[in-house]
């Protein structure tokens, strides 16, 4: 039996992935200043939420255990 339609050539997946680096490399944009702070600062919230959630859950630990 001849399979190969089955299991592309690896020409074939990395032709595809090069096109598609390509095509998002066409859509992407370099972000202006204000769209950048927006990124930094939401960005940073998100850090410092995780950190204190994490920083709660080591002093239940440390106060319970």
């Amino acid at each position: 039996m001849d399979d190969q339609g089955v299991n592309p050539s690896w020409q074939y997946k990395v032709k595809s992935f090069l096109v598609e680096c390509l095509r998002v490399l066409r859509i992407t944009k370099k972000p202006d200043a204000i769209e950048f702070k927006t990124i930094v600062k939401v960005s940073g919230l998100g850090i410092l939420i995780i950190g204190a959630i994490g920083f709660v859950i080591q002093m239940a630990k440390f106060l319970l255990f």
